[in-house]
């Protein structure tokens, strides 16, 4: 019994022991990477900062390995990583806005009531003004606006005003859906009433 014991122990010693000489291996290969990974991002120092002439110790600055295109904006500074596309889609731009377009940011957005989203508005009153209903808003900043049916917002319109809610048609910009336009029912809130 003590003899099937020791030959099961050396013959599993005998597969551990390939097993530990390839992990050394991969081990010294993964310490190599990335001595040399670690020497490639380390700053060169090159000739235009007055260093003075470059001697054997002073490796010679290497080229970047994408040259900046003309009209692409300022140079990067040097050991900078700059993405050079080769012809892909950039990876940061929307699939959903045509891949070129992007979203408008507030700088870009029209003053007033067109300038807001209507998730950004909130219902604060209606009013009633030569026979027609008139809603007051009120934007995420605090900001008081008038609105009347058919004026547009950012991504819709005012659809129809009633004596407790306003009725917006929002634009869908989902380019799967099959709806292009979508009823967002705002209410005044109770706390206004």
């Amino acid at each position: 019994m003590h003899l099937l014991i020791a030959f099961v122990i050396i013959g599993q010693a005998a597969q551990v022991l390939p097993a530990i000489g390839a992990a050394k291996t991969a081990s010294a290969q993964v310490s190599e990477a990335q001595k040399k990974n670690s020497e490639a991002l380390e700053p060169q120092p090159s000739a235009a900062t007055g260093s003075g002439p470059l001697s054997a110790a002073q490796p010679a600055a290497q080229p970047s390995a994408t040259p900046p295109s003309p009209g692409s904006g300022p140079a990067a500074p040097e050991g900078a990583y700059t993405y050079d596309p080769n012809g892909r889609r950039d990876p940061f731009v929307s699939l959903l806005m045509g891949g070129t377009a992007t979203r408008p940011t507030g700088a870009s957005r029209p003053p007033g009531l067109p300038g807001l989203l209507i998730g950004e508005v909130s219902v604060k009153g209606v009013l009633k003004s030569k026979g027609a209903f008139v809603a007051v808003l009120q934007s995420s900043d605090t900001k008081t606006y008038l609105a009347h049916q058919g004026d547009k917002v950012m991504d819709g319109a005012v659809k129809s005003i009633m004596q407790d809610a306003v009725v917006f048609a929002q634009d869908v910009n989902d380019p799967l859906s099959l709806v292009k336009q979508r009823e967002v029912r705002k209410t005044i809130r109770p706390e206004t009433r």
